[in-house]
């Protein structure tokens, strides 16, 4: 039997890249999937693809930028399939700028793809999952998010991207915390691949090599993705994989570190010399992309 058979998914920004080729995995596996892309032409070619190999999908337009948009998504999975079972958060888009040239636009347009998509889509899904379960149902839902090396380290010229994908890393913490008590489970990646926005920054670096494993293809992030959202993942809660050529790891979180404790109010004259002190036994982090 397949890994992921009859489960129903929504993959947004599926029309390609990473997209595409989860959509065409998880078809692959027996999952039914809701292709989701702003530009329709797109997802509609994904879905002739995986018609064309005998899969079930659809394709679906909505703006998961618009609350009631996001709705419609949902809706339409349940409506054509019977249900929903996994949503993969991929949309995303670029609009790279020097922090001091940053336009409010600039900002506005990445965090409202990136971060208030992922909260629209799952939102509805939550809510979905959560009425199920109220019905007695005994649920193996997935979310699945994508931060980014730059939302785990910082990113010269993307803060605007850095901090919505920061933001949804912290966000995948808190949806596990608070939605396994539904059955649902949450976890997120940062992968490294070769995609229309990676085009614009990398393209010498992340070109299809003329021969030999392709490093940065986009189909190996994929097979993680839908092993996550099948229900032999249902252990894995909470966790922020890297996924680069064929390295597979887990990311380590924000922890306390080193502390000093005067019992007491710190005098402004003391704190220059226990910063040196915390600092000097602190573990270095990881350099910011770029500098």
């Amino acid at each position: 039997m397949k890994i992921c058979e009859n489960r129903v998914v929504i993959i947004t920004g599926a029309g390609g890249g990473l997209g595409r080729a989860y959509a065409l995995a998880f078809a692959a596996e027996g999952a039914k999937v809701v292709v989701n892309d702003i530009n329709r032409e797109a997802a509609l070619a994904v879905v002739g693809e995986i018609l064309g190999q005998g899969g079930s999908a659809v394709a679906n337009s909505n703006d998961i930028t618009r609350y009631d948009d996001a709705a419609l998504i949902v809706r339409q999975a349940i409506e054509t399939f019977g249900g929903l079972d996994v949503v993969v958060n991929n949309a995303g888009i670029c609009r790279d700028r020097m922090f001091a040239s940053l336009t409010e636009a600039d900002w506005d347009a990445v965090v409202a793809v990136h971060l208030k998509g992922h909260f629209c889509i799952a939102s509805h899904a939550a809510r979905y999952w959560r009425e199920q379960t109220k019905g007695g149902a005994q649920l193996s839902a997935r979310i699945i998010n994508t931060s980014s090396g730059a939302g785990l380290r910082g990113s010269i010229g993307q803060s605007n991207y850095a901090a919505a994908k920061a933001g949804i890393a912290a966000l995948t913490l808190v949806q596990a915390a608070e939605l396994g008590r539904y059955g649902i489970t949450v976890n997120a990646l940062a992968p490294a691949a070769r995609t229309g926005m990676t085009e614009q920054v990398f393209a010498d670096t992340m070109k299809k090599p003329e021969e030999g494993f392709d490093y940065f293809a986009p189909e190996n992030v994929a097979p993680l993705v839908v092993w996550l959202g099948s229900q032999a993942s249902s252990a894995v809660n909470g966790q922020m994989f890297e996924v680069e050529g064929g390295k597979l790891s887990i990311a380590d979180g924000w922890r306390g570190g080193p502390e000093l404790d005067r019992q007491g109010r710190w005098a402004v004259g003391e704190v220059g010399q226990a910063v040196e002190q915390l600092m000097a036994r602190a573990v270095p982090p990881a350099k910011v992309y770029g500098s």
